[in-house]
């Protein structure tokens, strides 16, 4: 049995994002043993992050435990942990996580490590202005959000109030309309009427972008939609802008008009992403070239030159300009899957990854959203229709859709907010996280 076990094929896949996750579920039944090292025990669907944030969802349904979702899949092995170098010649990875290092071997390896967050060379703004890539950064932004809210009842002086209930998102792609949108709508919609001393309506939500439109990747007409609905919901939007600088009470700004400043305690960062720093380490062990973006260049296999063994998908890899989203890295991940199992039943490998562009979604508020499929663009009540179905489908488990819809009935049809707990640890433990990772070995 020993000797069986030790003949089959290898497969470390690292990463549980949508291109690991489709990966391993693309070789169940095969003759391989997977090993799935991801740094959380949690699959994220991120697109639904913003919602966590703006308490609409809870984490728990973006986030589904690994092993429960994979719990069927005989085949493979799930293990706790960011890998933080991969050796091509000895063909095995390195990992850690809390207290540990391990190493795993492999046949073949799939990396999907997804994206970090950009700050385009200006690391210390994410102090002050969090991303939206992972549960603690959504679980910060809703204790920022809500806190100030809170913190605006117990002032007095008028420029402290409108410093607290100022909100600046940076980015005006899909997270950055949405995260405005729904701070917004919290603004306007939800809050008013539970406090005292404060309008909520009175709160401002600023969109920043350096570009000079708004969803630049869905077109003119849908762009300009999106634009008329922000208008509509109270956001000020601010295009061809230049975020110079972040701190803690603000945030500064360059335009063709000069340099200014915003007066603001609560700004998220959504414009942006880069390769993980597991990119460039592989890129060096291998000879491959990187583009600006710090992704691995990957021949059309999505394998990495010179080593047929190793493919990088999704957020890792560059090939043929294919956007960060999530249908790039599940149709890459399955893809590599394939390969591998071409391999094994020795088939010819090497086909090119042929991806299938089925559209583009971001709702701007509840009952308002922009689709682009193909030649087709829908606005407005259809949109939106179309992205809680697309949401619905790729959501993990049964049970993650049901209370979804719950959630989003109470939100989008009511008044409420079903997840409105913020501590005070979600706040301030980002510094707390940063020096704990700066003494992991």
């Amino acid at each position: 049995m020993d000797e069986r076990a030790e003949q089959r094929h290898r497969v470390v896949i690292v990463g549980a994002g949508f291109g690991g996750l489709f990966a391993t579920k693309a070789l169940k039944g095969a003759p391989v043993d997977i090993t799935l090292i991801n740094g959380t025990p949690n699959h994220l669907f991120q697109p639904l992050l913003y919602q966590v944030a703006t308490g609409i969802l809870s984490e728990g349904e973006i986030a589904p435990p690994i092993r429960e979702v994979l719990k069927r899949q005989r085949n493979v092995k799930t293990l706790l942990g960011t890998v933080t170098r991969i050796d091509p010649d000895a063909r095995k990875v390195t990992a850690v996580a809390p207290g540990v290092s391990y190493e795993v071997e492999y046949d073949s390896l799939i990396v999907a490590a997804g994206a970090s967050q950009s700050y385009f060379g200006k690391n210390e703004f994410a102090e002050f202005a969090p991303g939206m890539k992972s549960i603690d950064d959504a679980l910060e932004l809703r204790g920022r959000i809500f806190g100030a809210f809170e913190l605006a009842e117990l002032e007095t002086d008028p420029a402290a109030i409108e410093r607290l209930l100022t909100f600046v998102v940076v980015g005006a792609g899909p997270t950055g309309v949405e995260m405005a949108g729904q701070i917004a709508e919290l603004a306007h919609r939800h809050l008013p009427g539970q406090y005292h001393n404060i309008d909520p309506r009175q709160a401002r939500i600023i969109l920043i972008d350096a570009l000079p439109t708004v969803l630049s990747t869905f077109g003119d007409h849908l762009s300009t939609q999106a634009l008329r609905q922000l208008h509509r919901l109270g956001v000020e939007v601010e295009l061809s802008t230049k975020v110079v600088d972040v701190d803690e009470t603000g945030i500064e700004v360059e335009t063709a008009h000069g340099r200014r400043r915003i007066e603001s305690m609560t700004k998220m960062w959504a414009a942006g992403v880069a390769a993980p720093e597991l990119s460039r380490q592989l890129a060096e062990a291998t000879g491959a070239e990187v583009d600006r973006a710090g992704r691995l260049k990957v021949n059309p296999d999505t394998t990495v030159p010179g080593h047929p063994e190793i493919y990088a998908v999704g957020d890792m890899m560059s090939l043929d300009q294919l956007p960060g989203v999530a249908q790039v890295a599940i149709q890459s991940g399955r893809h590599a899957a394939g390969q591998i199992r071409k391999r094994l039943a020795g088939q010819p490998t090497g086909q090119p990854f042929k991806y299938f562009d089925k559209g583009s979604l971001a709702t701007i508020s509840r009952f308002s959203a922009v689709a682009s499929i193909g030649r087709f663009r829908f606005a407005g009540l259809l949109g939106w229709l179309l992205w809680l179905v697309v949401h619905l489908l790729y959501l993990v488990g049964f049970k993650n859709r049901v209370t979804a819809v719950l959630h989003w009935f109470v939100s989008f049809i009511g008044r409420g907010r079903s997840e409105r707990v913020a501590t005070f640890q979600q706040v301030f433990a980002r510094r707390a996280l940063q020096e704990y990772q700066h003494r992991l070995p």
